[in-house]
């Protein structure tokens, strides 16, 4: 990079703190502060932030970084040009614009409150749960922003009223935070970027608008919406009453295309963030693609209002370094997050323990809000070392589930590998800093994980984005600088294959214990024969399966070296009991497992009781339990395996 003075600051607004960086122009961060902030957790599966708190910590943080860089002997209140600003995504605040006071906490993107009415617009949508698949790219689902926003509208009577006077309008937290930091009630600019719009479920991922039909079928009024802009272009100026009032604010991503520019991915390259949750983006290039493989159709950037989009496949993990948190608040068993990785160096494995960390559900490629965690596997011999290694192989293992789904997109477009034949993977975020939880990645992988020097990519991403908009930098000092490539850590696969593949399997059971629990509990809610149907669909999409309707599978296909199926076994109720086969062998005389689950005289039946280590006598199904060697199997009519 070319030698000039001054500075791009970079607001990195997160899950669990704020931060602001100050940087040269090589992109070396002169100074920071950063600053924790309130979780509030309401109920079991809510989780809350209070907007008033996450503004004064922006403000606070700005301050101090000032403060340190000017002690530490950098010119910054003369040369700072320019800020960037990165955001938590899909974080929703609605507020008033009179008074500029939020009508209700904010609901943050990993609240799973909204579960019944995800449940409702699925069974009244023609399109069922992938219904504005096809202009937003995502499926219903808590994780985004409408649901949050509907559940203000329907609950909230302050909302309602707002709505009704035109007082209300709504925002993610960059949105929030350029309305403040732009004037406020006096003239505050609300907008939002293309990224963070398009994690709403609200905008069409073609026209970077707000559509139209989707917010006539939401019942949304177009008017508490912000405007949408590029990534990188001037906004506005920050107003009196803010530490560096007269700066243009001319960046704004969310947090994970922040990082993906930060780690200056272009089309076939992928990155993943780990955080509060861990985030698996891959660049696509200007055309998007629709996922056949559980994962999500999103932005990766736009470089200014005239440039080329880029999109991008992604896969969310919704607790990651949340995990870690929940071992030190929760259990106790440390009592800081540094800790975990000298007490999981303890031991050389896990000791045969899996754990899932379910606790809001799981995202890609899964998409089961109402699953809950699991961990499989103790025994007297386990102790809290085993524990802690679980947790990070629980991390590690839901990242390479995403990068299988990737893969099996990208295939159809192409390889992911470089020149050398291997696959990368770039990595950023707190959590990389674990120099274990990096090599158990790569382990799992089977490929290289490239760690590089300045692991907090998000915040230089926004900073990246600023520069660009005011000339500090331009996209060959990003894109084409092999300096940080010279100074990654590359971290390479140790295990033996053999070992991977069975830990790989074993995680697999770890995944399946989930849905056992999860159909129990929607058996209370009166709801076990839509899970039933919905978990079959959506794990056959996962896997690959083109056509499968009730008991019949179109379409059978090889994963790996496993078959496909769909199975239906005829139950003496009369109910037909339905799932999927797996590792058939070619004589169709054995199949190891089925999954999701059957009924039968409205009882629940798990996959576990119909049909590990089952096999097929002529057209007679006889089955035994993995986990209960005593279970009396129901008794069964004979059962057809139905396979293309």
């Amino acid at each position: 990079m070319a030698k000039e003075n001054g500075f791009i600051g970079s607001i990195d607004q997160g899950t669990t703190s704020t931060r602001f960086i100050i940087y040269d122009h090589d992109a070396r961060a002169v100074a920071s502060h950063q600053v924790e902030f309130t979780q509030f957790y309401p109920e079991a599966g809510w989780v809350e932030h209070d907007p008033m708190e996450i503004l004064e910590s922006v403000k606070v943080c700005i301050a101090k970084a000032l403060d340190k860089a000017t002690a530490d002997g950098h010119n910054v209140d003369g040369g700072l040009k320019a800020i960037g600003l990165t955001d938590q995504r899909e974080t929703t605040v609605v507020w008033s614009k009179s008074t500029g006071l939020p009508l209700h906490k904010a609901i943050v993107w990993m609240d799973a409150r909204t579960s019944s009415i995800c449940r409702r617009l699925e069974k009244e949508l023609s399109g069922g749960r992938s219904h504005f698949v096809e202009s937003c790219g995502l499926p219903i689902s808590t994780y985004f922003s409408a649901m949050k926003l509907l559940w203000l509208m329907e609950n909230v009577d302050d909302v309602k009223d707002a709505i009704k006077k035109g007082d209300a309008i709504f925002g993610t937290i960059d949105t929030w935070l350029i309305w403040n930091m732009t004037g406020g009630v006096n003239g505050g600019l609300h907008v939002t970027d293309v990224t963070n719009a398009s994690r709403t479920m609200l905008m069409n991922l073609k026209t970077l608008n707000w559509d139209q039909d989707t917010l006539k079928t939401l019942g949304i009024p177009a008017e508490i919406l912000p405007k949408i802009v590029s990534n990188s272009e001037v906004i506005g100026e920050i107003c009196k009453g803010w530490p560096i009032p007269g700066i243009k604010i001319a960046g704004c991503l969310g947090d994970q295309h922040a990082a993906m520019l930060g780690q200056a991915c272009r089309k076939g390259e992928a990155k993943s963030t780990y955080g509060t949750g861990a985030f698996i983006l891959l660049n696509t290039g200007e055309v998007p693609i629709k996922s056949g493989h559980g994962l999500l159709t999103t932005l990766a950037y736009k470089l200014g209002p005239q440039a080329h989009t880029n999109y991008a496949l992604e896969g969310s993990i919704a607790i990651a370094g949340a995990a870690v948190q929940w071992l030190r608040d929760s259990l106790g068993i440390i009592k800081s997050a540094s800790e975990i990785e000298d007490l999981a160096a303890m031991v050389d494995s896990t000791g045969g323990v899996y754990f899932v960390p379910a606790f809001n559900g799981l995202f890609a490629p899964w998409w089961r809000e109402d699953a809950r965690g699991v961990c499989i596997g103790i025994t007297r011999f386990t102790n809290k070392s085993h524990i802690a290694r679980a947790v990070l192989e629980s991390m590690c293992f839901q990242v390479k589930d995403v990068l299988d789904s990737m893969n099996k997109d990208a295939g159809e477009k192409g390889s992911l590998d470089n020149e050398k034949g291997e696959f990368l993977l770039r990595v950023d975020g707190g959590a990389t800093a674990n120099n274990l939880l990096m090599q158990i990645q790569a382990d799992l992988m089977g490929s290289p994980v490239v760690r590089p020097v300045d692991i907090e990519t998000t915040a230089l991403g926004a900073a990246y984005a600023a520069g660009l908009a005011v000339g500090f930098w331009n996209e060959a000092d990003i894109f084409e600088s092999g300096e940080k490539a010279k100074n990654s850590k590359v971290f390479r696969p140790a295990m033996e294959e053999e070992i991977r593949k069975k830990k790989v399997a074993s995680w697999c059971k770890a995944i399946h214990k989930f849905q056992r629990l999860t159909v129990e509990s929607n058996k209370v809610e009166g709801i076990y024969v839509e899970t039933l149907e919905r978990s079959m669909i959506e794990f056959a999409s996962i896997y690959g399966v083109k056509a499968l309707a009730g008991n019949k599978c179109e379409t059978g296909v090889w994963v790996g070296d496993r078959k496909i199926g769909a199975i239906g076994v005829r139950i003496s109720s009369g109910i037909t009991t339905h799932g999927l086969a797996f590792n058939i062998d070619p004589d169709l005389k054995y199949f190891e497992h089925i999954v999701p689950c059957g009924i039968a005289d409205k009882e629940v039946i798990s996959s576990d009781h119909l049909c590990h280590g089952g096999s097929l006598r002529g057209s007679e199904v006889v089955t035994q339990t993995m986990d209960d060697a005593s279970y009396a199997p129901l008794s069964r009519e004979p059962g057809l395996l139905l396979l293309a």
